[in-house]
């Protein structure tokens, strides 16, 4: 990513790296990165500081599992205030089971967000058409993504999010599919012990989530990293997020591909 500011020294990403990531595993939200003196960073050091976090949890174990995409619907970056897409990184940690439980003491803010999953047959990188991108996939699945920004007050700049590694925190996966699938408007409710709390379609996903995975592709080239077989790609919300509570079953249905959910424990 371009940079108009001096890129800050290694040492200085680690130090900020280390604060979100004690974020994360403390539950314990830090001041927005932007609002402190020193704070503001660029979108080249914000991704360098992505990296990283995602190397200290690879460090105490974690597998790189994937990608995601964020702030792909028009309803989810107004309700955040960005208007740009970004990218974030997963780990094998993350993965939280179909039907399965969290701790709602574990986080800081978590939301979820309906969404469309991608599974790669191989690896891929750099600008492709929706098409293209398309050629390197092996299946398709509902999903849903747990996010949890590490910020007081759930609010941050661009730059803040993309550094909290876009407030990835877990994701929910339902059936696979096969990928000839038309995911361009697919129904999705979103619901919450039984009551739906979002409807919407797949094609609030940047209009349709292949070009999203398109999109991924792409970020991947631009920061570094590598899409590579067997990564998941969530391709983005399809909706604002939606606030969790305390004892909530949370179920998605998207159309044709079928459900997924877990369970929030207080």
């Amino acid at each position: 990513m371009a940079s108009k500011t001096k890129r800050r020294p290694a040492t200085e990403i680690n130090r900020i790296a280390k604060a979100l990531d004690d974020a994360q595993r403390k539950a314990a939200p830090i001041a927005q990165l932007s609002s402190k003196k020193d704070g503001a960073l660029s979108l080249d050091d914000a991704y360098r500081t992505q990296a990283t976090t995602i190397a200290l949890r690879l460090k105490r174990g974690d597998v790189r599992s994937g990608v995601k995409m964020g702030l792909t619907s028009r309803a989810k970056a107004a309700q955040m205030g960005v208007f740009e897409p970004v990218y974030g990184r997963l780990t094998d940690g993350m993965l939280v089971q179909d039907g399965g439980s969290i701790a709602f003491a574990d986080y800081c803010h978590p939301r979820v967000e309906p969404e469309i999953a991608y599974l790669l047959k191989s690896s891929m990188s750099g600008r492709l058409s929706p098409t293209e991108a398309m050629t390197h996939v092996e299946a398709v699945a509902p999903a849903i993504e747990i996010i949890d920004s590490r910020y007081r007050n759930f609010k941050f700049s661009l730059e803040d999010v993309v550094a909290d590694n876009t407030s990835a925190s877990g994701y929910v996966l339902g059936p696979w599919a096969a990928p000839d699938v038309d995911t361009s408007n697919l129904g999705m409710v979103l619901e919450f012990n039984g009551r739906a709390v979002e409807v919407g379609s797949s094609a609030a996903i940047l209009g349709h989530p292949e070009r999203s995975l398109a999109e991924a592709a792409r970020f991947a080239a631009e920061t570094g990293d590598e899409l590579q077989a067997g990564f998941i790609v969530l391709a983005g919300a399809a909706s604002a997020a939606t606030a969790l509570t305390p004892d909530t079953s949370v179920k998605l249905t998207v159309e044709v591909l079928g459900s997924t959910g877990f369970n929030v424990t207080g």
